[in-house]
């Protein structure tokens, strides 16, 4: 850990970072509180996720199950909400789907039926988001446009899973991408019950989301500070 990386103060961010969503909600006409904020904690330190916890972050994002199993220590009264947000290999659907809350990376049906069939059944179904790859970028995960609807309609058969919207990672400069995200949403919300969350926004365009109509963002190096190389792929 460089001393940069030690001397960052996670408090002092998570605060603006509090105050960056507000005035971006209040920008776009919304209520206060609409947007909920996921920290992106990566290969973080775990005594970062301690300290943006205990101040009252109370939604956690994990990119890699090798990350997750070591920063879960830092909340075992399971205070937050843990998201997994990256993608997910055959292999660790079971840990996922025993440990995390929501899932905001489907986009197979491979996936989703593990998920479904190895969550626990003395805890409530997972909340899913559909990740689609709304730039077109072939370095990137997700579902296209296209495929949205019929892949939501295989979901919503799976009862250990609920359908709570979409994710996506748009291209930088590519501004139609927010405004795609938004229509989306309204072409499922009239036949998919529960669907209410559309996960778009980092820490560099978390106002663009916000006033597209995103209701959740998830922030790394904004809140957590320079981020490690991350342990796993």
């Amino acid at each position: 850990m460089t001393p940069a990386t030690k001397s960052f103060d996670v408090l002092a961010a998570y605060r603006h970072l509090c105050e960056r969503v507000a005035k971006a909600e209040h920008a776009a006409g919304r209520p206060a509180g609409s947007v909920t904020l996921v920290g992106a904690a990566k290969a973080q330190p775990t005594e970062r996720l301690r300290q943006v916890i205990a101040a009252g972050l109370t939604h956690i994002g994990e990119n890699y199950w090798q990350d997750a199993a070591r920063h879960l220590q830092a909340d075992p009264a399971r205070q937050a909400s843990w998201h997994f947000i990256g993608p997910i290999q055959s292999n660790k659907t079971g840990p996922i789907a025993e440990q995390f809350d929501w899932v905001q990376s489907l986009d197979r049906e491979k996936i989703a039926r593990r998920l479904n069939d190895q969550r626990p059944a003395d805890l409530p179904p997972i909340n899913v988001l559909l990740q689609v790859n709304i730039s077109g970028e072939a370095s990137k995960a997700g579902l296209t446009p296209e495929r949205v609807a019929a892949f939501a309609e295989q979901v919503l058969q799976l009862p250990r899973l609920r359908l709570r919207g979409l994710m996506a990672i748009p291209a930088p400069g590519d501004d139609d991408a927010y405004p795609a995200m938004a229509a989306l949403m309204d072409q499922l919300r009239p036949w998919a019950p529960g669907v209410d969350t559309l996960s778009i926004g980092m820490s560099a365009d978390l106002e663009r989301a916000i006033n597209a109509g995103a209701t959740m963002v998830r922030i790394g190096t904004a809140l957590f500070g320079p981020r490690p190389q991350p342990s796993s792929t």
